[in-house]
């Protein structure tokens, strides 16, 4: 008897064995029926993430608030940029236009709900507590463009949409669009879409999972009707520069190999700083590969690109001396002080600049992030996970800091993200909007 469960028992084993190898075997190959298995796990895990997350304060639009402060904390009027500043937050779809002293002057709100149609492409939208506008450019004319970002859904892109100055809706383009836009000098909209695929990519990217997030350099014209579209992940996988996709195989599970994160179409003006390039060409941030690349749309080609010393960076800029300004999310790697913004010569990888937060002002951002340099030399610089703007000094003194005074959860635990901020200069504004923010600010509370 005691043979016959000793023989069983490794009956047993030996079967559990065989599946375990077998499982190994059919990962690594990719070989039927992994895809039925990996589409089946992807899809329950989705569903998992989209029960588990419903409520928005344990997303990622909003964080542990490291401080009680609210509202402007630093203003030092002397070394400051004049002009409004403009924020989109975590907490709802809405972007303010605030002044010096963090007053509200104007502010576009309007619900996904509001925005979608049957002919999006997103198909059963979360609910609006979990949508929020990523980012948004103001137009002279009072005018937003504002990008729509669900925060508990892939693809996490929902739309873009033009508002007028009292929240209604001009024009709206309802595909996946993430993450970043940019204005051509002629008013055309230069932004990312993506979405999933499952296309074969050439023999020597095979380790690249299926399906997978493509991401798309995307052209509007002015009124938001779709211009061009590109695939990024096909530039890349036809230019030298595809190799750098090995980096991403340690993540594959994120099936996001590229994540493109910005955005910085350029002009003549730029191109002639950089010193390489033709206007039109379009600077994209491949943060997963940590890969920094210069696009030709018209060419379809990547024409240059750079590894350098950051991690997971975001909102890369050229600047009027030819270096470029960067958000660099990780590279810092100090504990609670991760983040640092950076400013690096492209023609030799130095950095000339940067700053990197202090023990009492702590820069820390895993994901997301801003940077803007200003006209008087100072930066602006959105420090998301913090809920926090700040404008330095080339010195690194802060002059001005305002930290969003939205809270939640008990004993207000809880800070809304800060996804985007730029300031504005008055006199880029056309008058009649000029003289609605002006009567606001002796009104208070009329917006």
């Amino acid at each position: 008897m005691k043979l016959n469960f000793l023989a069983a028992a490794l009956h047993y084993l030996a079967i559990i064995f065989l599946a375990l190898t077998a499982g190994i075997v059919i990962a690594l190959t990719q070989v039927w029926p992994y895809p039925i298995v990996h589409d089946a796990y992807r899809a329950a895990v989705a569903q998992w993430q989209q029960t588990e997350d419903a409520n928005p304060l344990f997303t990622d639009l909003w964080r542990v608030a490291r401080t009680p402060a609210r509202g402007v904390t630093i203003k030092d009027t002397a070394r400051m940029q004049p002009g409004y500043t403009l924020y989109t937050s975590g907490d709802s779809s809405v972007a303010r236009l605030i002044d010096a002293n963090g007053h509200v002057v104007h502010q576009w709100q309007l619900p996904f709900s509001k925005v979608w149609t049957k002919n999006a492409a997103v198909k059963n939208p979360q609910a609006d507590d979990l949508i929020y506008m990523r980012r948004a450019r103001l137009l002279a004319n009072g005018n937003l463009l504002a990008m729509y970002i669900s925060g508990n859904d892939t693809p996490w892109g929902y739309g873009l949409v033009e508002l007028d100055p009292s929240s209604h809706i001009v024009w709206r383009y309802l595909q996946h669009v993430h993450h970043d836009l940019d204005l051509t000098n002629d008013g055309r909209v230069v932004t990312l879409t993506h979405d999933f695929t499952s296309k074969p990519l050439p023999p020597r990217f095979s380790f690249v999972p299926r399906p997978y997030l493509e991401d798309f350099l995307v052209t509007l014209s002015p009124d938001g009707k779709q211009l061009s579209k590109i695939s990024i992940m096909d530039m890349l996988v036809h230019s030298p520069y595809g190799i750098a996709l090995r980096r991403s195989e340690p993540w594959f599970a994120d099936f996001d190999p590229l994540h493109v994160n910005s955005v910085d179409w350029l002009g003549p003006k730029q191109i002639k700083a950089l010193g390489f390039g033709r206007p039109g060409d379009v600077l994209l941030m491949l943060r997963q590969l940590n890969l920094l690349i210069l696009v030709d749309p018209q060419a379809k080609q990547i024409v240059w690109g750079i590894h350098g010393n950051w991690l997971d960076p975001h909102d890369p800029h050229v600047l009027p001396n030819g270096h470029i300004l960067m958000f660099d999310n990780l590279g810092n790697m100090k504990p609670h002080n991760r983040s640092r913004v950076i400013e690096f010569d492209p023609h030799t990888d130095k950095v000339e600049w940067s700053y990197e937060g202090s023990q009492q002002h702590p820069l820390d951002s895993s994901i997301r992030g801003m940077d803007q340099r200003l006209a008087n030399g100072n930066t602006l610089i959105t420090e998301s996970d913090g809920g926090r703007l700040l404008e330095v000094t080339a010195s690194g003194d802060i002059v001005w800091e305002y930290i969003n005074p939205i809270r939640a959860g008990k004993d207000n635990r809880f800070i809304p993200v800060v996804s985007g901020g730029m300031r504005i200069d008055p006199a880029s504004l056309d008058p009649d909007f000029r003289a609605l923010l002006k009567s606001a600010a002796k009104n208070p509370g009329t917006q």
